[in-house]
C-alpha cells in the first residue's frame, strides 16, 4: 500500500509519511473539505483482508465480539478480537458482498490479524487473505465516494447502537450525531486516478480523516487498544459487540464487566490549551495535579475545536478535575469532557439475597 500512494508525490503539497499521504499543505482546510463532502481522503494507514469461503461468516462470528453468521450483502459492520481477558487485539470494519467479506484494518496490524486468522481455519472452508498490494482505502462522506469504482462500501455505523450492542454515551449529546462517514474498497490503480484530478477533485490526508475521527470520539484499534483495553473502556460495545451471541475469546470479561462490574478507566475528549504550538502524542501522560491519571491515545487540530486528543483515564477522575497533559516540550492545561461515564457497566439488575441464617416468621 505505501508503494501505491507513491503516486500522490508529484500532487501540489503532497507530504507522504510512512507511505501515506498525510496532507496536502493545509490540514485544516482539508478537514472541512472532507466533512463537507467536497474532498476524499486515500487511507494509506489503512488496508484490506478479504476471507472467501462459504464456512467464513459463521466461522469469523464463532471467533470475534460481533454476529456475524447472518450478515446480508452489503451490511456495515464491525467486528473485535479479543484476547482471553477481553482486551482488544484487533479490529476490522467488516462487509460481505454475498460471495467475500471484506475486512477493512489498520495497516500496521494487518499482518497480524492475517497471521492470527490463518492459524484458525481448522478444516472449515475458508481462505483469508491480505489484499492490500492489489486493492485501496478511500474514505469520505457517502456523496463523496460514490462515484468511485468500488468493490465493496462500508458505512460507518458510528454512533449509533448496533443489534445487541450498548451505548454508554448519551446518545442526544454525542459529538459524532449525524456523522457520514463512509470507506469504500477501490482497485489500487484508482489512487493514480485521484492523483491526476487532484486539481479538480480535492484530497485529504490522514491527519484531516483523523481529526474527524477523535472529535466524533470514535475508537480505532491502533491508537486507542494498548494492549489492555476494554471494549467498555471506550464506548465500542455500541458497534462491535454484540452482547447476546455465542461463545467467543473474551466473551466472560465482556459480559462480567458490563453486567456486574465497572471498567477501570474510561474515555474522555480533551480539549486542549491553544494557546501555543503544544500537541501532545500518544503516550504523554495525563496528570490531575501531582498524579498520572491516564494516557493520551490520539491528538489532533481541529478546523473548529482547535487543539484536542482523546485519552483513556482512571474510571474515578473526578469530572471537573483540573488536568495538565505531560509532552516532552511542556505541560499543557486540558479540560475533559466524558465520552464514557464512570458508571459506565453494572448494568444487571441483581436481586438483593436475604442475610443468612434470616428465618421468616413463623
Amino acid at each position: 500500500m505505501g508503494d501505491a500512494q507513491a503516486v500522490f508525490a508529484d500532487v501540489a503539497g503532497a507530504v507522504l509519511d510512512d507511505g501515506a499521504l498525510t496532507h496536502l499543505g493545509a490540514p485544516l482546510r482539508e478537514q472541512r473539505l472532507l466533512a463537507e463532502g467536497r474532498a476524499v481522503a486515500p487511507l494509506g494507514d489503512r488496508t484490506v483482508l478479504t476471507v472467501d469461503g462459504a464456512d467464513r461468516l459463521t466461522w469469523l462470528d464463532s471467533l470475534t465480539s460481533q454476529a456475524l453468521a447472518a450478515l446480508a450483502p452489503g451490511e456495515s459492520t464491525e467486528l473485535l478480537v479479543l484476547d482471553p481477558h477481553g482486551h482488544v487485539e484487533y479490529a476490522a470494519s467488516v462487509v460481505d458482498d454475498g460471495e467475500r467479506t471484506w475486512l477493512i484494518v489498520d495497516r500496521a496490524a494487518a499482518a497480524g490479524l492475517l497471521a492470527w486468522l490463518t492459524r484458525m481455519r481448522f478444516r472449515l472452508r475458508v481462505d483469508p487473505q491480505d489484499a492490500g498490494a492489489t486493492h485501496a482505502v478511500v474514505g469520505g462522506t457517502a456523496a463523496a465516494v460514490a462515484d468511485l469504482p468500488a468493490l465493496a462500501l462500508w458505512t460507518d455505523p458510528w454512533p449509533g447502537v448496533s443489534a445487541g450492542g450498548w451505548g454508554y454515551a448519551a446518545a442526544e449529546t454525542h459529538a459524532a450525531v449525524g456523522r457520514d462517514w463512509s470507506e469504500v474498497v477501490v482497485p489500487a490503480e484508482t489512487l493514480a486516478t485521484l492523483a491526476a484530478r487532484a486539481a479538480e477533485r480535492p484530497l485529504a490526508g490522514t491527519l484531516a480523516a483523523e481529526a474527524l475521527r477523535v472529535a466524533a470520539w470514535r475508537p480505532r484499534a491502533v491508537t486507542e487498544a494498548d494492549g489492555r483495553t476494554l471494549p467498555h473502556e471506550v464506548d465500542w460495545m455500541r458497534t462491535a459487540v454484540h452482547l447476546a451471541k455465542g461463545c467467543y475469546r473474551g466473551q466472560e470479561t465482556v459480559a462480567k464487566v458490563h453486567n456486574l462490574g465497572h471498567p477501570p478507566r474510561r474515555l474522555v475528549l480533551l480539549h486542549l490549551d491553544g494557546s501555543d504550538a503544544l500537541l501532545p502524542a500518544p503516550g504523554d501522560e495525563v496528570r490531575a495535579g501531582e498524579n498520572a491519571v491516564g494516557t493520551v491515545t490520539s491528538a489532533a487540530r481541529h478546523y473548529e475545536d482547535g487543539p484536542i486528543a482523546l485519552a483513556l483515564v482512571r474510571r474515578g477522575v473526578p469530572a471537573d478535575a483540573a488536568l495538565q497533559v505531560v509532552t516532552g516540550d511542556g505541560a499543557v492545561s486540558a479540560t475533559a469532557q466524558a465520552i464514557v461515564p464512570a458508571d459506565a457497566g453494572a448494568t444487571a439488575n441483581v436481586p438483593r439475597l436475604p442475610r443468612l441464617g434470616r428465618r421468616a416468621s413463623a
